[in-house]
């Protein structure tokens, strides 16, 4: 026995050591990794100018106000602002990045959006509403990404709330110091604020975009285990991010360097810097960002796991979800296998926007385009699937096709058709209008004389703008944005017509 002792406290050593060894290389790992990415962002990127850098003071914190109503929310929001056009009036009026930034009054894209009042909540109201609804935007967007799914809602007797999320609609800076926690403290309060607008029997709804549909989904699983904070009646998703790429987790790392006080390292908390010449998006993003969706992903994982443990995912109410099957932002992916997988239910409906199918550009189409609705198509679903795509290959007329989860299938077509040059449909598109006036892809669309931004096409030589010219080839509007219209007067009316009991 005294050898088996021996024998035993060898190999428990022999293990420290080598985890000891692992731990150690695993730290060098990710200091060479955050060094490599040091280097680039010092070396490569553009210089910072003074909406990277400067920082305000007045924007939400969970930890500090946590004891707000929405109405305060509200309040600190208007004070926030205002310490934004402080600051704001404090730059150099003459530089040039500034003139035709989206910070400068007068520059293009301010006349464009008259101002973007909508980086800020905003509210729909109507007498007599019938419903209530709250929506939230994406990481780097602002409420107006919400905009016209708020007025599909409010033209169908319902008051919509569209909440800002903390970090959004100032100055890409203020994107460094957000985190997960105070953009759920901020739905929370936003929920408890419209729900309690909700009259007996009225549906309450809940929606969001990208982030913002994360968010939507964290707190519809809360609500299953929290009787304080009311349920939703429906969730609407607009490609909401449910999963992201395995490389996402390295934004815990890539910045590491960025605690060293030294001017030139202030880079090395973003990874990318560009012109902020969008209204309603900040396009520069930083480390941070990249850190709070994926934390946000991550709890929405754990939730969504123990809801189906414990049996409360039965009890999820009615999710639609509206996901182009290109999606370069959060992948298509995710919301089949994470979300939709684990739903039951005729109530729950993914619509996919397929490609655009027709014969003449087979050749030059990625045919794993397909690879999503085929698999979903073949495999077992406890969900409404319904796809949009084309009638026929010979054809630019849509067809939509919808799957119960017994398999039986109708199908439709809307009278919409496939625009010319239009390949496909993809994040950034489907929450906005054909004609919206800042995003919108049809000739004419605009304001004050300016084109929207999403008719913007330029050709010329890489380099030649300070912005790359593939992110003006890239879908802004959604050509299609009548079916998730007609989709939502079809859900409002069901749901006003079902019989209710008071929350």
């Amino acid at each position: 026995m005294p050898g088996l002792a021996r024998l035993t406290s060898a190999a428990a050593r022999h293990g420290w050591r080598l985890a000891l060894k692992l731990a150690w290389l695993l730290g060098l790992v990710c200091l060479a990794i955050a060094f490599g990415f040091t280097l680039y962002a010092v070396a490569v990127l553009p210089p910072l100018a003074p909406w990277h850098t400067e920082r305000l003071h007045e924007e939400f914190s969970a930890l500090r106000h946590s004891d707000l109503d929405f109405a305060g929310y509200l309040q600190r929001e208007e004070k926030l602002f205002a310490e934004l056009r402080a600051t704001i009036a404090t730059w150099d009026s003459k530089d040039e990045a500034w003139l035709a930034s989206r910070f400068n009054p007068e520059s293009m894209v301010s006349r464009l959006a008259d101002g973007a009042p909508y980086n800020r909540s905003f509210r729909l109201t109507l007498p007599g509403p019938k419903g209530q609804a709250l929506l939230i935007h994406g990481l780097t967007d602002s409420p107006y990404s919400m905009r016209a799914l708020a007025g599909s809602l409010h033209a169908r007797g319902f008051e919509v709330t569209v909440l800002r999320l903390p970090g959004h609609g100032t100055l890409p800076s203020m994107m460094t110091e957000m985190s997960t926690r105070d953009w759920n403290a901020a739905v929370r309060i936003a929920a408890r604020d419209v729900a309690a607008r909700a009259t007996a029997g009225q549906p309450f709804y809940i929606g969001g975009y990208s982030t913002g549909g994360t968010l939507a989904l964290q707190y519809t699983l809360d609500a299953l285990e929290d009787p304080v904070l009311r349920r939703p009646d429906r969730v609407l998703l607009v490609s909401p991010a449910i999963e992201l790429t395995p490389v996402a987790a390295l934004a815990s790392i890539i910045d590491f360097f960025s605690i060293v006080p030294v001017p030139v390292l202030e880079k090395v908390r973003w990874q990318e810097i560009a012109p902020e010449y969008d209204p309603y998006k900040f396009n520069s993003f930083p480390v941070n960002a990249s850190r709070q969706v994926n934390r946000a992903t991550k709890w929405l994982h754990a939730a969504l796991l123990r809801a189906k443990e414990n049996g409360r995912l039965t009890r999820m109410p009615p999710v639609v979800t509206w996901q182009s099957v290109v999606d370069s932002t959060v992948g298509a992916t995710g919301v089949a296998s994470r979300l939709y997988a684990n739903l039951d239910g005729a109530g729950h409906r993914l619509v996919l926007f397929d490609v655009n199918r027709h014969k003449e550009l087979a050749g030059v189409q990625r045919p794993q385009a397909g690879a999503l609705i085929e698999r979903l198509l073949q495999g077992k679903r406890g969900y409404e699937l319904e796809v949009v795509s084309n009638a026929s290959p010979e054809s630019l007329e849509l067809n939509v096709r919808r799957f119960a989860p017994d398999g039986a299938a109708t199908a439709h077509e809307p009278g919409l058709s496939w625009p010319p040059g239009i390949v496909s449909l993809g994040h950034v598109a489907l929450p906005f209008p054909p004609d919206d006036a800042v995003y919108g892809f049809v000739q004419g669309s605009g304001r004050n004389g300016i084109p929207s931004i999403g008719s913007w096409l330029l050709r010329g030589e890489s380099g030649a703008l300070t912005i790359a010219l593939g992110s003006l080839t890239r879908l802004r509007s959604n050509p299609f944005w009548a079916l998730i219209d007609s989709e939502i007067e079809a859900l409002v009316a069901l749901d006003l017509a079902a019989p209710r009991q008071k929350p």
